[in-house]
């Protein structure tokens, strides 16, 4: 268990790490949206976030 804890912490800090590099604080703040947005159980809002973070990261590569 804390072996998947630790896993999904570094997977959590790496996807920050990504979003940060390529976004800004745009990226930071909608990756924030996604988590708060799965975490209140609001599929609509994690939804959005979701594909406005993948549409912005789509077109900045």
């Amino acid at each position: 268990m804390l072996l998947l804890s630790a896993l999904w912490e570094l997977l959590a800090f790496c996807a920050g790490w990504t979003v940060q590099a390529k976004l800004g604080a745009v990226g930071v703040m909608l990756l924030f949206t996604v988590a708060v947005g799965v975490r209140a159980r609001r599929g609509v809002v994690a939804a959005g976030a979701a594909v406005v973070l993948v549409a912005l990261l789509l077109r900045g590569s």
